[in-house]
């Protein structure tokens, strides 16, 4: 049974799960001992801020399984608006905690996205971290459009493998599209759109220090290492999810 305490609230349109890291954990259980299929969205203000200029991609949040609070702009949202159990449910925490449990109870992981070389290094840093940790299969997708018979090559790929968890880093929105789209597709009970935790978790791009996590200033961190990728998603849209949630304060959905 769901926990009572897991509901939405509404950020600007998007219902966002009044989580924590333990509730979170606790539910993707749950689909894989029912074997529902559901996708998780990790979201914070990019997330929601690009969800008000793309309907479509809001109703891909509004119905995921879980949309986690990614970044601390939305647990204050949703502890202002009465969830005051809700807490950071951070994509590369999330992973590993998963991870974990999927190494406990020998359920295994797909990681599909990444640069050329990525899954495959990842599949290697899980595995020194994670004693018991089982990945099924990796592929990292070319940048361009996947042919009709190249999609359904993976799709046959992913449900050969017999993974319980598929792990996308494409980053936002294309990995939530892609999620989305293949649901219906894909037999594992759970997907993950986790983005960077695949750079993070391989090695390759350091993460922000805990005290700049817990303070909502992790973006302020991604954007001193990566100025000329990210400037444009900050500038444009921290200001705006300000002014934006002024207007209209979060709330939770019925």
């Amino acid at each position: 049974m769901a926990d009572p305490k897991l509901r939405r609230v509404d950020v600007l349109g998007v219902g966002v799960s009044t989580v924590n890291q333990a509730m979170a954990l606790a539910e993707v259980t749950r689909w894989i001992d029912s074997r529902e299929r559901h996708y998780v969205c990790v979201t914070g203000v990019h997330g929601v801020m690009e969800s008000q200029r793309d309907p479509e991609l809001k109703e891909i949040h509004n119905r995921s399984g879980l949309t986690t609070p990614d970044g601390m702009p939305m647990v204050w949202a949703g502890r202002k608006a009465g969830a005051e159990w809700m807490d950071r449910v951070y994509g590369p925490d999330l992973m590993l905690n998963v991870l974990q449990r999927a190494a406990e109870r020998g359920w295994s992981s797909f990681l599909y996205g990444g640069k050329e070389g990525v899954p495959e290094l990842l599949s290697k840093k899980l595995s020194e971290r994670i004693p018991g940790v089982k990945i099924a299969g990796s592929y990292s997708p070319p940048f361009r459009p996947l042919t009709e018979a190249e999609d359904d090559e993976i799709v046959q790929r992913i449900n050969d493998s017999g993974a319980q968890l598929v792990w996308v880093g494409l980053s936002t929105p294309k990995q939530e599209r892609w999620m989305a789209a293949h649901r219906d597709r894909l037999a594992a009970p759970a997907m993950f759109g986790v983005g960077a935790a695949f750079d993070f978790h391989a090695g390759l791009v350091p993460q922000a220090p805990p005290w700049m996590q817990r303070n909502g200033l992790e973006w302020f961190y991604r954007l001193t290492k990566e100025p000329k990728r990210l400037w444009r998603r900050y500038f444009r849209n921290n200001p705006a999810y300000l002014r934006a949630i002024r207007r209209n304060p979060p709330h939770l959905r019925d």
